[in-house]
């Protein structure tokens, strides 16, 4: 059986000792979450400083606030993460939730040329898995695949644009991979995501579905990009293939939102440019011995993680809480599973593990989304937990 066994060697990203890593965490002696840092081996709670994350990510510089900032020391973080898988948690104990809290959790599609071409074959399959291989070689042989080269919104990608209709083989997807405007939507409410070791849910209506390995960028209300974690944008490709207008039924769902394990802020370390390079690699273990490895590296994206920054906030979108943002994957699992020609699908049971060195590793186990633990506390249980505590 996958292994949900969650230690700081498996978690930490390479260079932790120089990261200024922040995380929040479920104190059952507080029925509520607390906002930590990670110093040495050791899990400071620093909400008497921030009460919120977004208070942290809106300061002026969260690495330096970061350090700055005094806490109470809540034990090892050894013992935080061997108390953070779902599979095995004293309810009694602390563990790791998301480290996002009151931001928007929004998301980028169709930022890669390959998951481009996965979306263009979902719609003209129909969400059906066994007509998939046929139509990839049809749209490969008429648009290749490797656009990573085309700017979107050029020129050229217009011109590829005015061909691709002449043939009447323009799509939806195809408009927001090399057309001038990004694709972002609203991923899942504030306050919904799952962290690592938690389950994270597959809506059973759906046997099309996979894993979408991410980098998260974490941006404060004036635009600024502050720092990065990983994400995992659980799709369901068959209901997403049947109508774009089901992407919400195909995205937002309960526990299919992961970050984690930390958001790691920008400085002298650890920038922009960093995630920029960063390769993104995601494993899938099943009970059935069924494994899966891929990776997507940011520096094939086909928009800048900035641009795409710039097109979810700004004057004409606000976020006064701040927004978390999904870049994307170029990774689309095709490896078949079961049966020739029958793709990739998500079993119940299997174990995703989404890892970069620069972020360290999310670890989540894949369930049905009525199994996996409600979502019962929201913004509202949030503000009245903090007054209680007399940080308001």
């Amino acid at each position: 059986m996958p292994s949900l066994s969650l230690t700081p060697a498996n978690t930490l990203p390479a260079d932790a000792d120089r990261a200024a890593l922040a995380g929040r965490v479920w104190r059952p002696d507080l029925a509520g979450p607390s906002v930590v840092k990670l110093q040495g081996s050791e899990v400071v709670d620093v909400t008497a400083t921030f009460p919120t994350m977004r208070d942290l990510c809106e300061t002026a510089d969260p690495a330096v606030a970061l350090r700055a900032a005094d806490g109470e020391s809540l034990g090892s973080l050894a013992d935080l993460l061997a108390n953070s898988s779902a599979a095995s948690r004293d309810d009694g104990k602390a563990w790791l939730l998301a480290p996002v809290d009151l931001q928007a959790v929004k998301a980028a599609g169709v930022t890669f040329a390959v998951s481009m071409l996965e979306r263009v074959i979902e719609e003209k399959a129909r969400g059906n898995p066994a007509a998939a291989a046929a139509i990839r070689t049809e749209i490969g042989k008429l648009i290749g695949d490797d656009l990573s080269k085309l700017k979107p919104g050029s020129p050229e990608a217009m011109k590829l644009k005015e061909v691709l209709i002449a043939q009447n083989s323009w799509s939806q997807y195809l408009e927001v991979g090399i057309g001038p405007d990004a694709e972002i939507f609203t991923k899942a409410p504030p306050m919904s995501a799952v962290g690592t070791g938690a389950d994270a849910g597959l809506h059973p209506a759906s046997s099309w579905n996979n894993p979408e390995p991410e980098i998260v960028l974490v941006v404060a209300s004036d635009g600024r990009i502050v720092g990065a974690s990983l994400g995992n944008d659980v799709n369901l490709r068959d209901v997403e293939g049947r109508s774009a207008l089901l992407l919400g039924k195909a995205k937002d769902n309960n526990a299919a939102a992961a970050i984690g394990p930390f958001i790691r802020f920008f400085d002298g370390d650890f920038s922009l440019d960093h995630v920029r390079k960063t390769t993104v690699s995601l494993t899938v273990a099943g009970e059935d011995g069924f494994t899966l490895e891929g990776s997507s590296s940011i520096a094939r994206i086909s928009r800048d993680p900035a641009d795409l920054a710039a097109q979810m906030i700004g004057p004409h979108h606000q976020y006064p809480d701040g927004a978390v943002l999904y870049l994307g994957t170029m990774f689309a699992p095709i490896k078949d599973r079961d049966a020739p020609g029958g793709g990739f699908t998500h079993k119940y049971g299997d174990v995703v593990t989404i890892s970069a060195p620069e972020l360290g590793a999310l670890v989540n186990r894949m369930r049905r989304t009525d199994e996996c633990e409600p979502w019962r506390f929201g913004t509202s249980h949030l503000m009245r937990n903090l007054a209680k505590r007399g940080l308001l």
